[in-house]
């Protein structure tokens, strides 16, 4: 059975093992007391939701949600909310967890939380989506709030899914804008949030080709993915000079050797186009060949578990960067170690929508407007420092990066959850 026909179950189970797989090295590397590493591993709260639904024709519909909250010895949860038809409580435990650890790697005062809607959007109006956005908004509204869990953006949720859930919430508990995270900048939301997921990962693949020693703009990407994340990183890498050669999204994928085009790709995505439908000089490619292309920075920035044992044997890029939750399964990880290859991992890459999110917060609780500069000055700053830490500890116990970053973020919250007598 590969990973494209697994269950939802199984995918969840998945990435929530490979998490806790991660946190019981860091704890070995740490050498934590026996029994520490299970106590992180554990979730504080895990809440189930069924929401009914009146669909534009009548009939009714009931669909599952969750809101998971991992660790709040560092404080309040954060967490995205995503739609997705394989969303279950073992996936939504797992990227809880990511978040604490994310958090925890990056600074930022936060725990982890994550919350989902099992469905696929394109099945719903726009007008069911806003109702089922209000109604899970306030089926969790108990345990959400602006010192108690923050709700973000994620797959396939965005600033007006996040308006909707802001506005069910302050019909119940009054307005909070620090409630919520990825807002329209009307309703409070920071300028310059809405890139700062895929400048984080520029930054980072900066920070990486200083420290060893590679010209950036000589290196050839490929980018799976051009939503929210993805068209960024392929924005921001265009305006430095470098080379992007493939990108993909749901429509299918293209290649130039030569670099593609990205701002007549922006301009047909905006259109509500493809990327393979755009008018740019271009080869079509099939979707799964984009991550076996020759290439030197693989940046898997769509879904979770595409490397896999399957074909991670085809991977010819000598660095991926994961700009997506869980692209790389444990097994494929293992193998992409053995030949050499470079990998950023997610809880380092991903660290910018973390950081953004940091800064609404902080507006929305003190009052005190944030402007675009502050912000790239702040994400800048987190991603070059973190990285640094991350290579320091690298190299110190010759360990891979992601054992390195969890090994980070583990010690930061057990010493919290030690300072509160916790331990």
């Amino acid at each position: 059975m590969t990973l494209t026909t697994l269950s939802m179950v199984d995918r969840g189970l998945t990435a929530d093992i490979a998490v806790d797989r991660c946190v019981d090295r860091a704890a070995e590397l740490l050498e934590l007391r026996p029994g520490v590493n299970e106590l992180l591993k554990l979730h504080d709260r895990e809440l189930g939701v069924q929401l009914p639904l009146r669909r534009d024709d009548g009939s009714v519909a009931v669909v599952q949600g969750y809101r998971v909250q991992h660790n709040g010895a560092r404080g309040p949860y954060l967490g995205g909310l995503r739609f997705h038809p394989l969303a279950d409580l073992h996936q939504t435990r797992a990227f809880a967890s990511l978040m604490t650890w994310r958090s925890a790697l990056h600074g930022l005062p936060f725990g982890g939380a994550q919350g989902s809607l099992r469905i696929d959007p394109a099945d719903f109006s726009a007008t069911e989506l806003e109702a089922l956005t209000r109604r899970y908004a306030l089926a969790v509204s108990h345990v959400m709030g602006p010192r108690l869990d923050v709700a973000a953006p994620d797959l396939n949720t965005d600033a007006r899914v996040m308006a909707w859930f802001l506005d069910a919430y302050g019909n119940r508990h009054g307005h909070a804008p620090g409630v919520v995270a990825g807002k329209p900048l009307s309703l409070g939301g920071v300028p310059g949030g809405d890139a700062a997921a895929g400048r984080g990962l520029v930054y980072v693949l900066e920070a990486a080709a200083r420290r060893w020693g590679l010209d950036l703009g000589a290196q050839r990407v490929a980018i799976q993915g051009f939503g929210h994340v993805g068209s960024w990183v392929a924005r921001e890498l265009y305006v430095r000079g470098v080379r992007v050669v493939a990108v993909s999204d749901a429509g299918g994928a293209v290649l130039n050797e030569r670099g593609l085009d990205v701002r007549e790709l922006l301009r047909a995505t905006a259109a509500g186009y493809s990327v393979a439908d755009s008018g740019a000089p271009l080869q079509r490619v099939a979707p799964d060949e984009l991550l076996t292309l020759d290439c030197d920075v693989l940046i898997p920035a769509a879904t979770g578990d595409v490397l896999t044992a399957f074909n991670v044997d085809g991977v010819r890029a000598g660095i991926v960067v994961e700009g997506a939750a869980h692209p790389v399964t444990p097994e494929a990880d293992a193998v992409l170690d053995a030949r050499g290859v470079r990998v950023v991992p997610d809880l380092l890459a991903g660290g910018g929508a973390a950081i953004a999110a940091y800064a609404e917060w902080a507006q929305g609780v003190a009052g005190v407007p944030w402007d675009e500069l502050r912000l790239a000055t702040e994400l800048r700053g987190r991603i070059e420092r973190t990285f640094a830490e991350v290579a320091d500890f690298s190299e110190e116990h010759h360990c891979s990066y992601r054992e390195a970053a969890y090994a980070l973020a583990v010690d930061r919250v057990a010493a919290a959850l030690e300072l509160r007598g916790g331990l």
